[in-house]
């Protein structure tokens, strides 16, 4: 019984919750139904996806911003204004390939504070991308991201340190998104 209430919760976020044009209440649904700890401020647009009910941490004034399939089985901490682009998929679990029954690993994820993720790029389980770190639009993650490093590329790649001089807010929030 536990196992159906828990799919059918999902189901709810998934399909009908994260149609809802309005933060508030996707954001108190995420909350107290799906056991998200979201920070003030923090926003998680529209049509987004979950794989699981809780596991996940958003700090102050982040965005996950639309379309987004977050992965939250192995856990997932976002740090303080953090900004995914649209169609990020975040995973924090895989399988293992070796063995007949391919048994599921749950690894997690940890984003620090001021990175941003660009549109369709994808995390691989178990990484970890440092403070003020930027991945490229489109870019696979298959390793650690360091402080400041912005990658890009199938796999992502160094491309050039950003600045660390951070005084800003990722806080986005557009109506009816």
């Amino acid at each position: 019984m536990r196992k159906i209430i828990s799919e059918f919760r999902l189901y709810l976020c998934n399909h009908i919750i994260s149609h809802i044009p309005s933060h508030s209440i996707r954001l108190f649904y995420y909350r107290k139904i799906m056991n998200f700890k979201i920070g003030k401020g923090s926003t998680i647009c529209m049509n987004c996806k979950f794989d699981a009910a809780k596991g996940l941490e958003i700090g102050l004034d982040s965005v996950i911003n639309s379309g987004c399939r977050i992965d939250t089985r192995g856990n997932l901490k976002i740090g303080n204004n953090v900004s995914i682009s649209e169609e990020v998929i975040i995973l924090t679990a895989d399988h293992d390939e070796l063995f007949d029954h391919a048994q599921e690993r749950n690894k997690e994820v940890v984003i620090e504070d001021y990175v941003w993720i660009g549109t369709r790029a994808m995390v691989l389980p178990g990484l970890h991308i440092k403070y003020g770190a930027v991945v490229a639009a489109s870019a696979t993650i298959t390793k650690d991201v360091e402080s400041c490093n912005v990658v890009a590329g199938i796999p992502a790649k160094f491309i050039k340190m950003r600045t660390n001089n951070f005084n800003y807010s990722a806080r986005y929030r557009r109506l009816f998104q």
